[in-house]
């Protein structure tokens, strides 16, 4: 099957990673439903892509909600036929704060979306994928160099992003009998809204604020597209991409 007979779902699509990739899939030739929070955001991302082979479709969507996810996925398929992969790419983050401080509302906030929102859209797909004919696709969870090694002040972001991993590894064999590859990209300092704050300084292990090397979202979503355009049989079980300088390999 060619890109250009294949629909992609890819959550978080109003920005940053998420609009990367959804327009690099656009440009590859998939049909892209694009699922956040703010239609016109969606619809920005759109026309970003310009004329492509793609299609691309906005769809408002709350991750955190079971019907919302249900709606996105059975549009997906009412509009493209069916749905080849996820990109499994919402996420939140909490202020920086000591851990002392945290608040339960900050902590299940960032539950909510990284870990509950990836849970949900992946169980929907499991079950469209299992049952349209050609059976089977793609998920790609968008976890972290976070799902290896905490920045200070972290945790409700680095315990999601731990999470993720385990709901990889997991969603990978369970997925096998429907022919659903399941994968994971984990990015490092990727030049985003939410992690612009890298490149004006930010808390190192050592308590220091330091400035980091940050990398293109564009080069993200190719890894995404590449991940994405294998065949079934052929699986990037994990996948780190990352600014080549940046304090990971090392980190503290």
């Amino acid at each position: 099957m060619s890109n250009e007979n294949k629909a992609a779902i890819v959550t978080g699509a109003g920005s940053g990673v998420g609009r990367a990739t959804a327009t690099a899939l656009m440009n590859a030739g998939y049909a892209v439903a694009l699922a956040g929070r703010r239609g016109d955001a969606l619809e920005e991302t759109i026309a970003m892509a310009g004329e492509t082979p793609g299609q691309g479709l906005a769809v408002s969507t709350d991750v955190t909600d079971e019907n919302s996810i249900a709606a996105l996925f059975e549009t997906t398929r009412t509009t493209f036929g069916r749905v080849d992969l996820l990109f499994n790419n919402a996420g939140a983050n909490a202020p920086g704060v000591s851990f002392e401080e945290l608040t339960v509302a900050q902590w299940q906030a960032v539950v909510d979306v990284n870990l509950t929102g990836s849970f949900l859209c992946a169980r929907q797909a499991f079950r469209v994928m299992k049952d349209q004919d050609p059976q089977g696709g793609r998920i790609v969870n968008n976890g972290s160099i976070s799902a290896h090694a905490p920045r200070p002040d972290s945790a409700p972001y680095t315990a999601t992003k731990h999470a993720i991993t385990g709901l990889t590894k997991t969603l990978s064999l369970d997925g096998r009998k429907y022919n659903i590859a399941v994968g994971q990209i984990d990015i490092g300092n990727a030049m985003t809204e939410m992690a612009a704050r890298m490149a004006e300084g930010v808390k190192q292990a050592n308590g220091k604020i330091e400035v980091e090397a940050m990398m293109k979202a564009d080069e993200v979503a190719d890894a995404v597209v590449h991940m994405a355009s294998l065949p079934l049989g052929t699986n990037v079980q994990f996948l780190t991409i990352m600014a080549t300088q940046m304090p990971f390999v090392g980190r503290g």
